[in-house]
C-alpha cells in the first residue's frame, strides 16, 4: 500500500495514494470511459483463493463500474473502500474485503502515542460502522519512526491498540496493520519488517488483530516470501500483490513467482482475501487484472 492505498478513494484519502501514481496511470491508456466493455467471464475461479482488487488501482472507473468489472472477471470483492461507497458495493453484490477510513494517514499511526486519542476516537466509530455493515477487516498503520527506537514504537503501538481491541473483539472486527517498505515508497515507516509486526501480534495475543502481508513491500524489504508465509501465516490476515520492481503487473516481466506464492498461501489453509494492488501500465488494465487473477487462482 502507499500513501494512498488506504484512503477511501474520495476526499483526502484519494490524494494519499500518491496523486502522481494516479496521473501516470491515466496517461498510459487508462483513460476513463463511461461505456465499459462487456466482459465475457472466463472459467469460474477454483475457489482456493478468495480474490479482490484495490479500489485505488482503477481511478478511471467509478466504484459502480469497478463492481461490474470484477463481477465480469468472476470475483466479487474490492479492497480499500470507505463507508460512502459501501451502499454501491451492496447494490452490486460485491464485498468490502478491507475497509478503511479511520486512519490519519500512513505517517501518523499507532506507534506515535501523540496520535492515540484521535485514533481511538476514529477507530471506535469506524469499528461500529464496519460491523453494522456486515464487514470484517479494518486497516491500520504503525506510522513513521520519527526518531523512535523500534522497541519504543512497538510499546506505543501495543498500548494504543489495546485501547480499541476489546471493542473490535466485541463487534467481530479484525484490525489489520499493513507491512510497508521504507526503502522505496514510504521512508521512515516503522512496520517495515515482518518480525516487528509478528512481535506486535504476539504481544496483543488476539485473533482480532493481525497483519496485511503486502508481498510487493516485503520483497523489497526482506525477500524470502514463501518461507515467511510458511513461518508466520497465522498472523497474516490479508495479502496484497504487485510486481517488483515498479509495482505494476505481476506477470513474467518482474521477479516474483506469484503462482508459487499463491500455492504457498493456499497450502496454509488461508481463508481470507488476496487483493491485487498493482498499478497497471498496460493499455488494457482490465486485461491485466484478468491475467493477475488467472495467475493467482491456484
Amino acid at each position: 500500500m502507499s500513501d494512498r492505498s488506504i484512503g477511501s478513494i474520495q476526499g483526502s484519502r484519494f490524494s494519499r495514494r500518491d496523486a502522481l501514481r494516479i496521473a501516470v496511470a491515466g496517461s498510459v491508456g487508462l483513460g476513463a470511459s463511461s461505456a465499459l466493455p462487456v466482459l465475457a467471464a472466463a472459467s469460474p475461479p477454483k475457489g482456493n483463493i478468495k480474490h479482490s482488487v484495490a479500489r485505488w488501482t482503477f481511478p478511471q472507473q467509478s466504484v459502480a463500474q469497478l463492481c461490474q468489472t470484477v463481477k465480469g472477471i468472476g470475483f466479487a470483492a474490492i479492497d480499500l473502500v470507505g463507508p460512502e461507497d459501501w451502499p454501491t458495493l451492496k447494490t452490486h453484490g460485491v464485498y468490502s474485503s478491507m475497509c478503511n477510513g479511520a486512519e490519519l494517514g500512513l505517517t501518523k499511526g499507532f506507534a506515535g502515542s501523540q496520535f492515540h486519542d484521535e485514533l481511538v476516537t476514529r477507530y471506535t466509530r469506524q469499528i461500529d460502522l464496519v460491523a453494522d455493515a456486515g464487514y470484517r477487516n479494518l486497516i491500520c498503520f504503525s506510522g513513521n519512526r520519527n526518531g523512535m527506537d523500534p522497541q519504543e514504537g512497538l510499546a506505543h503501538a501495543e498500548a494504543g491498540l489495546k485501547r480499541i481491541l476489546g471493542h473490535a473483539e466485541k463487534r467481530g472486527v479484525v484490525l489489520v496493520m499493513e507491512l510497508l517498505n521504507s526503502r522505496v515508497d514510504h521512508p521512515d515507516y516503522l512496520c517495515d519488517h515482518s518480525a516487528w509486526g509478528v512481535e506486535l501480534c504476539q504481544r496483543l495475543g488476539s485473533d482480532n488483530f493481525g497483519l496485511l502481508y503486502d508481498i510487493y513491500h516485503m520483497q523489497i524489504m526482506e525477500g524470502d516470501i514463501i518461507a515467511t508465509i510458511g513461518r508466520h501465516h497465522a498472523h497474516f490476515k490479508h495479502y496484497h500483490t504487485a510486481g517488483v520492481p515498479g509495482r505494476h503487473e505481476i506477470g513474467d516481466q518482474q521477479e516474483l513467482n506469484y503462482p508459487a506464492i499463491c500455492r504457498a498461501i493456499r497450502d496454509t489453509g488461508f481463508d481470507g482475501y488476496l487483493a491485487q494492488e498493482f498499478s497497471p501500465v498496460s493499455a488494457d488494465p482490465v486485461g491485466s487484472l484478468r491475467e493477475a487473477i488467472r495467475l493467482c487462482d491456484v
